[in-house]
C-alpha cells in the first residue's frame, strides 16, 4: 500500500490546529516537516517547523517525517529529535564526505529514529547506493528543494525506477519517497516507477476534502 506524507509547509498559523486535525481525520500517514535554514535552500522555515512539530506532537499521535534541508545537519538532528520524529532525512549534498554521512546515519539510529537520505534532482542515484544497507528510506526530490507548488521534473521518474530496480535486484527492503509536484495527475507514474511514500502539500491542502485526495493518492498503481 502506498502511503502519503502531507507537507505542512504552506499551513498558516491561524489555521494550524484545524488543518492538522483535519489531516489526521483524513488518514494521512505522516506529517511531512520541511526544515529549511535559508542557506542550503533559500527559504527559512526552521523555527516555524519546530514549533509546528512540537504542537503536532501534543495533539496527534501521527508520525512526523522530518526532511532536513540544512547545512548544519548535526544541530538540526539535535533540535528535531526533541519532537520524537518517526524518521529524520538529511541531504547527501550537505555532507562533506562519507564519514560525515555515516556519522549522521548512526546518530539518528542511536536515538531510536529511522533514517533517510535525500538527493536533489542533479545528483545521480548511484551516489546513494553504498548507503542503502544502513538506512530505512531514500527521498528522491522530484523538484528543486526549497519551494512549494513546483511542477514535477519528469526525468526524476527514471531515477525512482532505477532505484527501485536496484533495491529489488539486491533484495533490499527500503522505502522510496518522492517529494515535489505530486498530485493526482503525476502520482500514478511516480507510484508505477516504485515510490511507496508520496509527499504532497499543495494538492491536498488546496482541496475541499483532504480525505478524498489522500485516498486517491494512496490507491495502488495499475499493473
Amino acid at each position: 500500500m502506498v502511503e502519503v506524507s502531507t507537507s505542512i509547509l504552506s499551513v498558516k498559523e491561524k489555521e494550524a490546529s484545524k488543518v492538522f486535525l483535519g489531516l489526521e481525520a483524513a488518514k494521512t500517514d505522516y506529517f511531512h516537516i520541511d526544515v529549511m535554514d535559508g542557506k542550503f535552500v533559500e527559504k527559512n522555515t526552521y523555527s516555524e517547523m519546530l514549533e509546528y512539530s512540537s504542537y503536532i506532537r501534543r495533539i496527534s499521535n501521527l508520525p512526523l517525517d522530518v526532511h532536513l534541508m540544512v547545512e548544519d545537519i548535526d544541530k538540526a538532528i539535535d533540535d528535531y529529535l526533541a519532537v520524537e520524529p518517526n524518521i529524520i532525512t538529511f541531504h547527501l549534498e550537505a555532507c562533506k564526505n562519507k564519514e560525515e554521512v555515516f556519522f549522521y546515519i548512526n546518530k539518528i539510529k542511536e536515538n531510536n529514529c529511522k533514517v533517510g537520505i535525500s538527493i536533489k534532482p542533479e545528483t545521480n542515484i548511484e551516489e546513494i547506493y553504498e548507503y542503502l544497507p544502513y538506512i530505512h528510506l531514500v527521498l528522491v526530490m522530484t523538484v528543486e528543494p526549497g519551494k512549494g507548488g513546483q511542477t514535477l521534473l519528469s526525468d526524476m521518474i527514471n531515477k525512482i525506477s532505477d532505484l527501485k530496480n536496484y533495491t529489488d535486484e539486491n533484495n533490499m527492503e527500503i522505502d522510496i519517497e518522492a517529494d515535489g509536484g505530486i498530485n493526482l495527475r503525476t502520482a500514478p507514474e511516480v507510484k508505477s516507477a516504485g515510490a511507496n511514500i508520496l509527499v504532497a502539500g499543495t494538492a491536498i491542502l488546496m482541496a475541499r476534502d483532504y480525505g478524498v485526495i489522500i485516498k486517491e493518492l494512496k490507491m495502488n498503481p495499475p499493473c
